[in-house]
């Protein structure tokens, strides 16, 4: 297969699914290295793709299509129970968490994907997270840090502030 229909193909495949699909994966379909894999993801990103990189492999963002109710949080926690809970309380409530972005005093805004929007996810994201002792990304902020949320409606927001204030972990809900 020519690189340019592998990564048609790719896209394609990207497109058709809900789900992230991991660079191994794509490249044991293709028959091809995993780095042949994030070569092409790179050139197609270069050429306009919405392709992201979540911690369970790539997907094409929807958000350019229908209207999303999309909303950001800032919130400062320490800890990996913290994180859980936090998370925890935005998925329990329909919410899709898109994404961390903490603003670095140095280097900018660094912004991490999530696209954690069940228990199972956010289960798989935890173990993650253990497994590889990586430290929260807040870390580096004191524990301060943002989140952009895709929210089902305006009172799913609102529990989701309302939770999060309780808790301590608000500092500001857009």
């Amino acid at each position: 297969m020519l690189t340019e229909e592998r990564r048609k193909e790719i896209i394609k495949i990207l497109k058709n699914n809900e789900e992230p699909i991991t660079g191994t994966e794509l490249a044991k379909k293709f028959k091809v290295s995993r780095q042949v894999i994030v070569q092409d993801i790179a050139v197609m990103r270069a050429k306009g793709y919405n392709i992201i990189a979540t911690s369970n492999g790539y997907m094409i963002s929807k958000l350019n299509g229908k209207k999303k109710n999309i909303k950001t949080i800032v919130c400062r926690h320490e800890g990996y129970s913290n994180m859980e809970e936090e998370l925890k309380i935005m998925v329990d409530m329909g919410a899709r968490v898109l994404d961390v972005i903490i603003e670095h005093p140095i280097y900018g805004d660094i912004r991490s994907t999530l696209m954690i929007d069940s228990r199972m996810d956010l289960e798989d994201f935890m173990e993650k997270v253990k497994n590889n002792k990586a430290a929260p990304l807040a870390s580096l902020t004191g524990g301060e840090h943002i989140h952009t949320i895709e929210i089902p409606n305006d009172r799913a927001y609102k529990k989701i502030i309302k939770e999060l204030k309780e808790k301590g972990y608000l500092i500001k809900g857009e």
